[in-house]
């Protein structure tokens, strides 16, 4: 495997070829992301051999690691399948995370490096020992232990690398095991395809229709995980791997977190630093921030309050660039939706990632406009990495 450029590696999610760039030019030392079956986000984007094989490209020219994950729960039928899926992508991954016994071996077998997933709810010694015997490189632990619990994990289990969740949505089931969405809806979680019905808000009835109200009616679901005010303590438990949750995010998220991340692993972030990052944290999806297990058990303040986006800012699409005049930096965008002179944007595509910038002027048949319209095609000065195709958000507060 390479060798990360920094002491701490940081992983960022890559639910689509955009927010794989995203994350890469972020400064992420490696994406983690799946393919269109066994995984346990089904409903991202997620990527064909085919865009395996380009972002393999990407990722080498910076660099970068690329994690595959196949860990969902594996049935009969599938072994074949899936023994296909790691011949082919053998020499497009740096290593594989799963937990599936069978998927354990068919690496083995492949001689491909593997990770044991947090879906295994690794959370002592002696099961940290247990996969490192079985060849596994680096568990990712389960995301109910302290810093205590995995400062002694690290120290007791030498040469095995730890990872563990650093920032994204947490599950109130044990490392996302849950039944919930397979029973009301026939989405089952352990294949990735739990739509969180935890997140809504939920009356408590009696056998006579009595109903209950509860201070929070959203008991089950938990706010995000954050945990930049105390990333030097995580660094002194001896956690060399931070990953960020979020493969059903955007390219935006990624870019921030990634960001913010990225300067508290390479620095000791100062007092007001922390709070600078937080308050950019917020701009992006998040659904209020907890500290999780890390420093203790959670209590009545760590559940969430909303079942939806609490970010303070937000993206509305408005067009697409339909031609771009590389020598003068300018993109010609077909409006779908209105804009103006001022209005802060960003734009995404699959190699562009995320570029962000501010309306300086508005061109409309060579004169100049305050504001473009629906249906209106226009020219607007822009970064010179945009592409044609990109598509382009108005940044909302």
């Amino acid at each position: 495997m390479k060798k990360s450029k920094h002491k701490y590696e940081l992983l960022a999610p890559a639910g689509d070829m955009p927010m794989l760039v995203a994350a890469v030019n972020a400064g992420a030392d490696s994406v983690y992301l799946g393919m269109k079956e066994f995984n346990m986000r089904a409903n991202a984007k997620n990527f064909s051999l085919e865009d395996l094989k380009e972002a393999r490209k990407i990722c080498d020219k910076n660099g970068v690691k690329i994690y595959l994950t196949l860990n969902t729960i594996m049935y009969p039928d599938e072994i074949k399948k899936l023994d296909k899926i790691i011949l082919e992508v053998k020499k497009l991954v740096d290593a594989i995370i799963c937990w599936d016994l069978s998927v354990v071996e068919l690496c083995k077998k492949h001689r491909v490096p593997f990770h044991i997933s947090t879906q295994a709810s690794v959370a002592n010694i002696e099961a940290a020992k247990f996969y490192k015997k079985l060849g596994a490189e680096r568990i990712v632990l389960a995301r109910e232990l302290n810093l205590k619990q995995i400062k002694e994990i690290v120290k007791k289990v030498p040469g095995l690398e730890i990872e563990t969740f650093c920032h994204g949505a947490m599950c109130v089931s044990v490392s996302g095991r849950c039944f919930m969405s397979q029973h009301l809806f026939c989405k089952s979680a352990n294949r990735g395809e739990c739509i969180q019905p935890c997140r809504r808000a939920y009356i408590i009835k009696d056998e006579e229709g009595k109903e209950l109200k509860l201070e929070n009616n959203r008991v089950m679901s938990p706010k995000d995980m954050c945990t930049l005010p105390f990333v030097e303590k995580m660094k002194a438990a001896g956690i060399m791997g931070f990953k960020i949750e979020g493969r059903n995010r955007d390219p935006r998220y990624v870019d921030t977190v990634v960001k913010i991340y990225r300067k508290a692993l390479d620095k000791k972030l100062s007092k007001k630093e922390i709070e600078d990052g937080l308050e950019e944290l917020r701009k992006v999806y998040n659904r209020g921030f907890s500290s999780g297990f890390y420093l203790g058990t959670p209590t009545a303040d760590d559940w969430a309050e909303n079942e939806n986006n609490l970010a303070k800012e937000k993206k509305h699409f408005v067009g697409k660039v339909s031609h771009y005049f590389d020598k003068i930096s300018v993109a010609a965008i077909k409006v779908s939706s209105e804009f103006k002179v001022g209005d802060e944007v960003c734009f995404i595509g699959s190699q562009t990632g995320i570029v962000k910038t501010k309306i300086e002027s508005i061109q409309k048949n060579k004169n100049s406009m305050a504001k473009a319209e629906k249906g209106d095609e226009v020219g607007i000065k822009v970064p010179s990495q945009i592409r044609i195709g990109d598509e382009m958000y108005v940044i909302k507060k």
